[in-house]
């Protein structure tokens, strides 16, 4: 039973890769990679129980607030390359 929740999140682990890959704007792919580390912190949780070391529960925890952080950093990143480009095209207008 455990191990078809493996293979389900490795499976959708795979289609968000491919989401970030081929995703037509920015923000499709900085959503597929944010759905990425949630599974990966699923999957490290499962791992976690499967094995019997709850110190992996740490790691996962750790990781959850790292892609949470870098999520924002990225969006905020493109929100400000956006305003700059918006205003350099009402300077040259």
């Amino acid at each position: 039973m455990y191990y078809v929740a493996i293979i389900a999140t490795l499976t959708t682990m795979a289609l968000a890769l491919i989401r970030a890959l081929l995703g037509p704007s920015v923000y499709d792919r900085v959503l597929a990679v944010n759905m990425f580390g949630t599974k990966t912190v699923l999957l490290l949780s499962i791992i976690a129980f499967l094995s019997g070391r709850p110190d992996f529960l740490d790691l996962a925890l750790a990781y959850a607030l790292i892609n949470f952080i870098g999520v924002l950093a990225v969006l905020e990143f493109f929100r400000r390359g956006a305003i700059r480009k918006a205003s350099n095209n009402k300077a040259g207008d």
